[in-house]
């Protein structure tokens, strides 16, 4: 089994890479983006095949390394 965890910054949280991003686009012609959030996506081959104990062990290794969560909040997809 293989998870995909999206991390991103927190609403409110500044974006500085975000923002050089906008800038860029713009730059480049891009006008019309008025906002840019950048983050991460994070692929992991499980060998787990029980999907609630592949969901629940992702989420810790969330919780402990993958975000952080102070500041950062992540979404587990399994495929």
């Amino acid at each position: 089994m293989k998870a995909r965890v999206h991390v991103m910054l927190k609403e409110g949280v500044l974006d500085p890479q975000g923002e050089a991003v906008r800038h860029a686009l713009c730059t480049l012609g891009f006008s019309g983006v008025t906002g840019v959030r950048q983050g991460k996506v994070i692929e992991l081959d499980l060998t787990q095949t029980d999907r609630a104990k592949a969901q629940a062990e992702v989420a810790q290794m969330c919780e402990k390394l993958l975000a952080n969560t102070v500041i950062e909040s992540y979404r587990v997809e399994l495929i």
